[in-house]
């Protein structure tokens, strides 16, 4: 199938929409960026893990390999099978999945709120992680 184009399964018409998702990942990335200028670390940390995790999405239907679920890393391995995966990638992704659920419940932690545990070094290794990988998505889709 062309990327991009209808493939037909099953007599259903479907779109495969790899660039709608790599353009939201983009759209995510700035958000994050917009959070972390704002001091909401913990959101900054949590919008770049969003960000790369549709990238990897992206990458994944342009492929044609499906996806499922939000681990960053499950996913890459999941793509490793068809393309080369650096392990820094590998790592990045390991890094940004660990902010998926504590950036966002006070219940991750003993006591306190997500933005008693995140900083401002913490969303910029988050972004810059997330940038690398939308980076490592894009040029295996052009």
């Amino acid at each position: 199938m062309v990327p991009g184009r209808f493939e037909h399964e099953r007599g259903i018409c479907t779109m495969n929409r790899y660039k709608d998702w790599l353009d939201q990942a983009e759209r995510d990335l700035e958000k994050a960026g917009l959070d972390m200028q704002q001091e909401f670390y913990e959101w900054a940390c949590f919008t770049s893990q969003q960000a790369a995790e549709k990238a990897v999405k992206a990458l994944g239907m342009y492929k044609n390999i499906g996806i499922w679920g939000h681990s960053i890393t499950a996913a890459l391995r999941s793509l490793a099978e068809s393309i080369a995966i650096p392990e820094e990638i590998i790592s990045l992704g390991q890094k940004l999945d660990a902010y998926y659920i504590p950036t966002r419940y006070p219940n991750g932690f003993d006591m306190g709120k997500p933005s008693d545990y995140f900083n401002a070094g913490m969303s910029s290794e988050a972004l810059d992680a997330a940038d690398k990988i939308i980076g490592f998505c894009k040029d295996n889709i052009a």
